[in-house]
């Protein structure tokens, strides 16, 4: 089958290495795959398997260069200036036309695509008004109304974004709580349901056998994740300072709060034994050569961190936190789950370490194969 995948850019981050990910998956499993994205910040990902088809759509331009395009563009702008939030309204519904002209100008080169795949708000606030019984909108994390001062502008929001249309949640954390939400907001989408996110073992495999010259050469305590607030870096430090393990704790990202999480790090006393590694377009051996992996997250859609660290033959800990870490952390592996607290990740990370560490059982991510993430994605998807 013909399948396009549709992500926003292909930075360095958790969700487009999925769409990456996604894309190398259908291309494994014998189909014509398809990645679109439309704004280029390098440094980017690329896919592993030299089949997938890669298109940049610079979406941006187009909106300037088409027409009309270059006034909505500057009335989008000034209403948000008036509403904040509300540029999506006037971008997304002219970005929309532009993508389905688009997308009859590949179709034209490569045929009729049998599914259209978009993946995160962003991708799909840009293009809202693109309508297509063959399209399926994937929710990479939770969605919380807040309904305040302009709750009709968030329920318009939705509407826009997801009525009548197919959602699929990366977990079934995040499919009960979309369900409540959309019920919140009025909304009512075409669809609902799960698929989880593909983790390619045996390429996972393959690119931790890299290696660089800045990762330690002596055992450490590792974290992967964007420096913002949704990753919680604040508990996790205040967990280490608790921790009675001397080893090291090496946090691979970056973000809008380095400077902070860095100064408290000096303030808790822990900043000699802190490393703050930075952006890593392979983070794998990294994970490799970890004693441990852990994840602090204040809310995760599934935490493919964890799938990742556990291909790459590392045990992992994490906070039990709302959203699909339980997706994963299920069977023998729940006994490494723990409390949303500094207390009870600390203790949690020395118990394990204390004894050693525990064997990777391979069959823990068999549920995310490529093959049957890619067969759940070409389902028949019902009708309205």
């Amino acid at each position: 089958m013909k399948v396009l995948i549709v992500v926003r850019t292909l930075k360095i981050g958790g969700m487009e290495r999925v769409a990456v990910n996604l894309a190398d998956s259908f291309a494994e499993q014998g189909h014509e795959s398809h990645l679109m994205y439309f704004k280029s910040r390098p440094p980017q990902l690329e896919p592993s398997n030299d089949h997938v088809n890669v298109h940049h759509f610079e979406l941006a331009r187009a909106m300037w260069t088409s027409g009309i395009g270059g006034v909505i563009e500057i009335a989008a702008r000034l209403f948000n200036s008036v509403l904040r939030k509300s540029y999506f309204l006037l971008s997304g519904w002219w970005g929309g036309k532009l993508f389905k002209r688009e997308i009859r100008r590949l179709e034209r080169q490569y045929g009729s695509f049998d599914r259209i795949i978009f993946r995160g708000i962003g991708t799909f606030e840009t293009v809202w008004s693109f309508q297509d019984t063959r399209a399926c909108y994937v929710l990479e994390n939770i969605v919380k109304p807040t309904l305040g001062h302009n709750a009709w502008l968030e329920r318009l929001k939705a509407r826009c974004l997801f009525h009548n249309k197919h959602l699929i949640t990366v977990s079934h954390g995040v499919e009960k709580q979309i369900a409540t939400t959309m019920q919140a907001l009025k909304v009512e989408p075409l669809s609902l349901k799960t698929i989880t996110n593909p983790c390619p073992v045996a390429a996972i495999q393959q690119a931790m056998k890299d290696d660089f010259p800045e990762r330690p050469n002596f055992p450490y305590l590792l974290n992967v994740a964007r420096l913002v607030p949704q990753k919680n870096h604040d508990l996790l430090l205040r967990a280490y300072a608790k921790m009675k393990t001397p080893l090291p704790l090496v946090i691979v990202g970056e973000g809008p709060l380095r400077k902070e999480l860095e100064a408290l790090a000096i303030e808790l006393g822990i900043a000699e034994n802190v490393i703050f590694a930075g952006r890593q377009l392979n983070p794998y051996p990294w994970m490799h050569h970890a004693r441990l992996f852990i994840l602090s997250s204040a809310h995760e859609g599934l935490g493919i961190v964890l799938l990742e660290a556990l291909a790459c033959q590392t045990p992992v800990v994490s906070v039990d936190c709302p959203g699909g870490v339980r997706d994963i952390m299920t069977g023998d592996l729940e006994a490494y789950l723990c409390e949303m607290t500094p207390e009870a990740l600390a203790a949690r990370v020395d118990g394990i370490l204390d004894a050693g560490g525990y064997a990777i059982d391979e069959g823990w991510l068999e549920r995310f194969s490529p093959a049957h993430i890619t067969s759940a994605f070409l389902q028949e998807m019902p009708v309205s």
